[in-house]
């Protein structure tokens, strides 16, 4: 490794604006996407919002693959730091932490975002339920968010939730284990490639093992997801749809999920260095000569 011009950490960066940006509006579609489940009852058209639902909550999980390689060439750049100039190694360290708990606040940010704006994101999937039964194409019906009347239409429902918002929708009317769940897999979620990236710096030893380990970490929240929280999520809007339970169960659902999403975030900010020596200590363990 070539120490030649090498130039010590600063907390801010382009690639790291880029990233939290990027996950801001990431985690505002993903909280969204909960909206579509609400949209298939208000409609009647459950089947259709579930396919809306699932394309975006897909978009969003894909999308997330483009901010890794920002905090990879930020990642890059503090083990070169710690690597020409070890008396700077743990402040170093310390300062790449940092920057990776402020892309996990970032996405806090945005499932904060994307609860507040759950009323909107509703609107946008109840339009889009219609503009795909007139069109036949989801392609076409999203091509209708570029016209300005729409854009007009969805900007004037903009309307912050309020504080008796929870006197109106009962926690105890949403099963535990969704809840639960939810927060355990948007927690998961948030910290994964974080730590794994943090976890390379810390065991530069490893640190390709390390990073592989976050697809890993991510795959288990997946399965998580489609285990706990999808089916009880889609159970609740099927016997909505039947007449078992009330729109206003779904509404509470909604804004549950909303709520439990922000919760996981915040609560993985407590995992993350947990969660990075883990990764190291098994990418160490998988290395180790036999």
């Amino acid at each position: 490794m070539s120490c030649t011009g090498v130039a010590p950490v600063v907390f801010w960066s382009t690639q790291l604006v880029f990233a939290i940006v990027l996950n801001v509006f990431l985690n505002a579609v993903l909280i969204g996407a909960y909206a579509a489940r609400l949209a298939g009852v208000m409609t009647g058209r459950v089947g259709t919002s579930i396919s809306l639902f699932n394309l975006f909550v897909t978009f969003s999980r894909f999308a997330n693959m483009f901010y890794a390689p920002m905090l990879g060439t930020i990642s890059d750049r503090a083990s070169k730091v710690a690597a020409c100039v070890p008396a700077s190694a743990a402040e170093t360290t310390h300062l790449f932490e940092m920057q990776m708990r402020a892309i996990i606040l970032s996405g806090t940010l945005g499932n904060l975002v994307g609860a507040l704006l759950l009323p909107t994101f509703t609107y946008i999937f109840v339009r889009g339920v219609g503009a795909f039964e007139r069109r036949g194409s989801i392609p076409r019906a999203l091509a209708r968010l570029a016209d300005p009347r729409v854009v007009g239409d969805i900007l004037r429902t903009v309307r912050l939730p309020s504080l008796d918002i929870f006197r109106r929708f009962r926690i105890r009317d949403v099963p535990t284990k969704l809840l639960v769940g939810n927060m355990l897999v948007t927690g998961i979620y948030a910290v994964g490639v974080v730590a794994a990236y943090l976890a390379s710096v810390i065991r530069p030893d490893v640190a390709r093992t390390a990073l592989s380990a976050s697809g890993l970490v991510n795959g288990i929240a997946t399965i998580a997801f489609a285990l706990v929280v999808d089916p009880t999520s889609a159970f609740i809007v099927d016997q909505a749809a039947k007449g078992e339970r009330t729109l206003h169960d779904v509404k509470t659902m909604v804004v549950y999920l909303g709520v439990t999403a922000v919760i996981g975030t915040l609560a993985s900010q407590l995992i993350l260095v947990p969660a990075a020596l883990f990764i190291g200590g098994a990418a160490h363990l998988i290395n180790a000569p036999r």
